[in-house]
């Protein structure tokens, strides 16, 4: 029994300052030696100059020469053998100087290497030391005991503290205010209500509050996170094992270059010069710094990817395959409409169907209960609830019998209008009825991600050539997704086993990456040269065939990583390459005797430094995206949130807009045609001019120009102008009736406004407000 909390070690400032001292130790002895030898030179003792600076040598030599010995008996060439060579040469040739430049040249390029790989990795390695490893278990008695996280098991009662780290999956049994930032990304504390998840990895920034489990340790997100990284630190890129086969070819070229020199000129100092400017290659070095850089940076964008090989694969790819719902759409249904039978009440119909639904883990139950509780409308105490698979739900609410799912009978002519429109739109229908027939249908939806679209733009700026869609969705559903986002094809009707299949016809053509929820779509992951899971939910976190998992519920993370990606393996390259050849320049003078083992080894020396710096640069740049001031942010969250609202009065004024169309002298039509209008004028347009006056002023920095945002302000005029149109009309009918010469353009009106307005919603969330980091934004390069 105790309350003491969990352990999760961060790196102690003590080992982290030992660390760096066994670092960088070596470099600073052999320096402060190299000096030690120059003071001594310059007091007037050359002798004692050169033992230093032959011990100086020696101290190199006989590491390197146990690492070279090591890699030989492995099977591996590499260039240690060259430095081994150019050390034992100064010392034959008796360039003790030249010598311990090189020793100091081939600590500094081994001290910035691991500089660059523990700078690099930090953020990787920040997952792994915050893993917890304990918790806090409720026992029967009403204690707390510590054990061990294997110990825990889905449904136990957890307790956790101030500051701890949620150590599985599960469920807050009280409200909770969180730090997400290590999973998602969010930097802002988030509040959790009752009954609400949360996953494993997330830091209690608030008061102590309890938790029932939902996995145990090993099938929780932040595991399958912390197994991800540990393999991302562990793993030898395919571009590093690439530099190994590039050293088995240079080192015979250097060998060969030396040997030429001594040949010919007799001099075996050119030789030993020739060896000199050849240590180390800047291949072996620029590469991994480059790579391993990429990796730490898109970890830091929400990206987790498994090692610098599927990163290096990642900056190469030109097709991708999207999976539709969950990765270009939201994979949550959402209420887009609700019909009533005719005289009848939207809010009612909906209060109804969510009080049913309450009880129900149907991913649309959820759906309905969710809109209802937006909406405020009360929801009562079902009792006597049934559920049959495949049909729906029935309950009483108040005392009446309710039925939500299936419509059954022969469909009223109403009924069957809004089935027709449903299936035109791509909706789901939900049925809600009593014993007397059906009430009203609520449509459901899967919306577009509003990222989606500019996602996929940034994807083909950055290289990406082709991009498919395949879902097992209907055809018609589909297409409309496909047509909306932009991708080049779309396959419906695609079984699991049918993805993998197209994934491996696409990957036989170009380097392919496959992106989906990663539990149907496993398959195709697989197969694909980059699998990436939408692991945001934690569903997918710790799915085995991923390469890749974006552990924030944003899609245009995928693009931020194809672009550091690209960049990382762009400046790799460029490194390796500008470093070689500066090298076999120096060489080839070496030989031509114009170059001697010191200077050589004084310009070998800034080559190395000049090509590791020149890879730091992965460490940063490469984006397209802009930055967001965080005041823009603010205006962004806030008329984000406005947006629900207005959708609330487009659903009034669709609702209108069929009462008018089909029952114009019905005495209820003026009445609600005035409500509607009502509520465009006190709530919608006091939203679009406060957007006009304060938010497009704020984005002209983020999109470039002013005038990225004309279009939308025409879009507000128009708006205006329509909704001024429908109170003209109302003006014009002072006894409470309209007249039937007024009908054809008050609904031109209606149908016209509803059409701008969604389409002007649609254009924000996907240019606008997409542009917010808020919504899971990974600290910005550092």
């Amino acid at each position: 029994m105790g309350t003491e909390a969990p352990e999760c070690v961060p790196e102690r400032p003590a080992r982290a300052r030992r660390r760096a001292w066994v670092q960088w130790a070596p470099l600073a002895l052999l320096t402060v030696a190299v000096l030690a030898g120059v003071a001594l030179w310059f007091a007037g003792a050359p002798g004692a100059a050169r033992l230093v600076w032959a011990a100086v040598t020696v101290v190199a030599l006989v590491p390197a020469v146990w690492t070279t010995l090591r890699q030989l008996w492995r099977r591996q060439f590499g260039v240690d053998v060259i430095a081994v060579l150019a050390l034992l040469g100064a010392l034959l040739v008796r360039e003790y100087l030249a010598g311990a430049v090189i020793a100091v040249m081939v600590a500094t390029g081994q001290a910035l290497e691991e500089y660059a790989r523990r700078r690099a990795t930090r953020d990787l390695r920040a997952l792994l030391e915050r893993a917890p490893r304990q918790a806090r278990r409720r026992t029967a008695d009403g204690g707390i005991e510590v054990v061990p996280l294997d110990a825990v098991r889905a449904g136990d009662r957890l307790v956790v503290g101030p500051g701890d780290v949620v150590p599985v999956d599960g469920t807050v049994e009280e409200p909770a205010t969180l730090d997400e930032s290590v999973v998602t990304g969010e930097s802002r504390l988030v509040g959790r209500a009752a009954g609400e998840q949360v996953a494993s990895g997330v830091v209690n920034a608030g008061a102590g509050f309890g938790l029932r489990a939902r996995r145990n340790a090993a099938e929780s997100t932040y595991a399958g996170i912390v197994r991800l990284a540990g393999e991302a630190t562990a793993r030898k890129a395919p571009m590093v094992r690439l530099a190994d086969r590039y050293a088995a070819a240079f080192v015979p070229f250097t060998l060969l270059l030396a040997g030429a020199a001594w040949l010919l000129s007799g001099e075996f100092v050119r030789a030993v010069a020739v060896l000199v400017v050849a240590t180390p290659c800047p291949l072996l070095l620029a590469t991994p710094i480059a790579v391993v850089s990429g990796l730490s940076r898109v970890a830091r964008r929400g990206v987790l990817v498994r090692d610098g090989g599927s990163l290096e694969q990642l900056g190469r790819a030109r097709t991708l395959l999207l999976d539709k719902t969950g990765t270009l759409t939201a994979g949550r249904p959402r209420a887009a409409e609700t019909v009533v039978a005719p005289g009848g009440d939207r809010d009612e119909v909906l209060r109804l169907a969510a009080s049913v639904e309450q009880l129900s883990p149907h991913v649309l139950a959820a759906a309905l209960v969710r809109q209802a509780r937006e909406r405020g409308v009360p929801l009562a105490e079902p009792t006597g609830v049934t559920e049959e698979p495949g049909r729906g739900v029935t309950g009483h609410v108040d005392g009446r019998l309710v039925r939500v799912g299936q419509l059954a009978g022969e469909p009223p002519e109403w009924a069957d209008r809004a089935r027709e429109r449903a299936e035109r739109a791509g909706l789901s229908t939900v049925w809600v009825s009593d014993e007397h027939g059906p009430l009203g249908a609520i449509l459901l939806e899967d919306p577009v991600r509003p990222d989606a679209r500019r996602t996929v733009r940034r994807l083909r700026e950055a290289g990406l050539s082709r991009l498919v869609m395949v879902t097992g969705d209907r055809p018609r559903t589909a297409a409309q997704v496909a047509q909306v986002v932009g991708v080049d094809d779309v396959i419906a009707r695609c079984s699991p086993g049918e993805k993998a299949q197209r994934v491996r016809e696409e990957s036989a053509r170009a380097v392919t990456v496959m992106v989906g929820d990663g539990v149907n779509d496993a398959p195709a992951l697989a197969e694909a040269h980059v699998g990436v899971a939408m692991g945001a939910t934690g569903a997918t976190a710790s799915a085995d065939v991923a390469d890749a998992v974006l552990t924030v519920d944003r899609l245009d993370r995928l693009a931020d990583a194809v672009e550091i990606a690209r960049y990382a393996r762009r400046i790799a390259v460029q490194s390796a390459t500008v470093g070689m050849g500066l090298a076999v320049l120096a060489m080839l003078v070496a030989a031509a005797g114009r170059l001697p083992p010191v200077a050589g080894a004084f310009l070998q020396e800034g080559i190395d430094v000049l090509v590791i710096l020149n890879a730091l640069r992965a460490l940063g740049g490469g984006l397209r995206r802009r930055e967001v001031p965080p005041h823009t942010r603010e205006l962004l969250d806030r008329y984000s949130g406005e947006h629900g609202g207005v959708r609330d009065v487009l659903a009034r004024l669709r609702d209108t807009a069929d009462l008018v169309a089909t029952r114009p002298d019905d005495p209820g039509c003026v009445p609600a045609l005035r409500d509607v209008h009502r509520r465009l004028v006190d709530e919608v347009l006091p939203h679009e001019a406060a957007e006009e006056r304060q938010l497009y002023p704020a984005l002209a920095g983020p999109l470039g120009s002013d005038e990225a945002t004309s279009t939308m302000s025409r879009a507000h005029v128009e708006i205006a102008r329509l909704v001024e149109r429908i109170g003209g009309h109302l003006a014009a009918s002072p006894d409470g009736r309209l007249r039937r010469e007024e009908v054809t353009d008050l609904l031109a009106a209606l149908y016209g406004l509803d059409a701008v307005l969604r389409l002007h919603l649609a254009q924000e969330e996907e240019d606008y407000f997409s542009l917010n980091p808020s919504d899971g934004e990974a600290s910005p390069d550092r």
